[in-house]
């Protein structure tokens, strides 16, 4: 497998760097919405402590993968026609807008919710090396309010990469281009 990305698909760099960040979101966001559901005590804590890691680790990925865009630029778009449509310009315009907006969301919402550990007046811990102490003292209502804004960035992640998504399924099976496959370990684009 190529590290590098080519003209036609992306490299095992990018392609690890997105699935990873993939599976991370998901694990953060099941972990998220599902707290309340996990016995009080040490599986709670270790479900908080788990989904803190998994959104530090968002934000890690997230820079590495902006920082290798610029040692590595992406390949260009797809060329997309659909019968005598040309989707191009505006099809490439709304990709733009949605990575921005993902490339937005996968840091905000974490730091948002280091923001909500900070409010409860709680430390953050940082894979379990060193624990950073919260510089605020806690205050519920401050607490309770950037939960709150943290839970909408995170649904509106998942919703805007459920987009992301269904974009590329759209891709593939009406347009019949290779903007999905490309991105897949070990799929042969060059056809």
């Amino acid at each position: 497998m190529q590290i590098f990305n080519s003209p036609t698909r992306y490299g095992a760099v990018a392609q690890s760097l997105h699935w990873l960040v993939v599976v991370l979101v998901i694990l953060a966001w099941v972990l998220g919405v599902s707290d309340d559901l996990l016995p009080k005590g040490p599986a709670q804590a270790a479900g908080l402590y788990t989904h803190i890691t998994a959104g530090l680790l968002v934000i890690v990925l997230t820079f590495a993968r902006l920082l290798w865009r610029t040692v590595d630029p992406s390949p260009p778009a797809e060329s997309t026609e659909f019968g005598d449509w040309s989707f191009a310009g505006w099809m490439g315009l709304g990709a733009k807008l949605a990575h921005v907006g993902l490339y937005v969301l996968l840091v905000a919402a974490p730091l948002v919710g280091i923001a909500v550990q900070f409010a409860r007046g709680r430390g953050l811990p940082v894979f379990g090396l060193f624990e950073i102490a919260s510089p605020w003292s806690a205050d519920r209502a401050f607490a309770r309010d950037l939960k709150g804004i943290h839970e909408l960035l995170s649904h509106g992640l998942l919703a805007l990469a459920a987009l992301h998504a269904a974009a590329a399924l759209v891709h593939h099976w009406v347009f019949g281009d290779r903007t999905l496959t490309r991105m897949l370990p070990g799929s042969d684009t060059d056809r």
